[in-house]
């Protein structure tokens, strides 16, 4: 709510509503930096982005993304642009909630054969790393 000044003063030009208007200024201006005090810190940067990697059907992958920032970034994986959700894919959250691991098992090919994406975001802003998982056919020899 803003704070108006209120004088007793002889204007005849409208300084009195200058003085109102002035105090309403400040006011929002107050109110707009507590605002962005509200929501400073600092955006996600990665401490450690996913490799691409090369795995054979019926094998594992594991892909790992960690990042920084204040508050503490939410890490979100997905597939073609969809969260991952499947019984084969588990995310698999640090400890200290910097970061994740994303197991896939078994691996199936063509299928599993993919971009991935790790999005790191917080309240200040928001970073991705994508990585290629590769799935080979299993080659069985026979003795």
């Amino acid at each position: 709510m803003p704070v108006i000044l209120e004088r007793d003063v002889v204007c005849r030009w409208g300084h009195f509503a200058a003085l109102k208007l002035h105090a309403h200024v400040v006011s929002r201006k107050a109110r707009a930096l507590n605002t962005v005090k509200e929501e400073s810190g600092a955006p996600p940067k990665f401490t450690r982005t996913p490799i691409d990697q090369t795995g054979v059907s019926g094998g594992v992958a594991s892909f790992i993304c960690q990042a920084s920032g204040e508050p503490r970034p939410k890490i979100v994986w997905s597939k073609k642009g969809k969260k991952v959700s499947s019984q084969r894919f588990e995310v698999i959250e640090f400890d200290d909630g910097s970061g994740s691991v994303l197991r896939i098992q078994p691996l199936r090919t063509p299928r599993d054969e993919a971009i991935y994406e790790c999005v790191a975001s917080n309240s200040v802003g928001e970073i991705s790393a994508t990585t290629r998982l590769t799935v080979l056919r299993g080659m069985f020899s026979s003795v």
